[in-house]
């Protein structure tokens, strides 16, 4: 099993990427809102940390953001919650697909947050910062204040790329981005070949 990490800025289309490799994607940003509606232990810890704002399960994503906003060391303290959670789930879904050819890992610190491997396959989703403007200020909930927050706390873009085995010019185009996506499986293929 071959593990691609995706790589790339808040709003570059990671996960659109992600989804047009046709192999199983493991999203945490998805799995975060799954614990915040299903799982009351996770409720339970972040309303001892946070009566103010976490009152109701299950919980509204609003209220996690004004908490960040409220002190942004309280990021870390959520994170402290989240993340073991998020590490089991990601474990549960690696076993579940250990005998797919790839996974792909859609999770937005794999870095920062040392989740990936040595060998590990890289790529980063290079887009145009006007570009990743636009489609942030048409997401629900999208707050400048966050995203300048989740900025500081990741390795800067030029570090990523360097770190990267590709990169993919994310231009919002189907077309383009599915004919990339088949040239770097075919190239992981033919190394996985030669170094087998």
């Amino acid at each position: 099993m071959i593990r691609i990490g995706i790589l790339g800025h808040i709003g570059s289309g990671k996960s659109y990427v992600a989804k047009q490799f046709g192999y199983p994607v493991f999203n945490a940003d998805q799995e975060v809102t799954k614990l915040y509606q299903k799982n009351k232990r996770c409720y339970a810890k972040l309303k001892k940390f946070f009566p103010k704002h976490i009152t109701s399960f299950p919980i509204n994503k609003k209220k996690i953001l004004e908490v960040i906003i409220a002190n942004q060391k309280n990021l870390k303290k959520i994170n402290k919650i989240i993340h073991p959670e998020i590490r089991l789930q990601m474990n549960i879904f690696i076993n579940k697909y250990q005998k797919k050819k790839f996974i792909i890992l859609d999770i937005p610190l794999l870095l920062e947050n040392k989740i990936n491997k040595k060998d590990d396959i890289l790529i980063f989703v290079d887009s145009k910062k006007k570009e990743i403007n636009k489609r942030l200020k048409k997401r629900l909930n999208y707050s400048p204040i966050i995203s300048t927050i989740f900025k500081k706390i990741q390795i800067p873009t030029e570090r990523k790329k360097k770190k990267s085995d590709f990169i993919i010019k994310n231009d919002f185009k189907k077309n383009s981005v599915r004919v990339n996506v088949k040239k770097i499986l075919k190239k992981i293929l033919l190394d996985d070949r030669n170094n087998s």
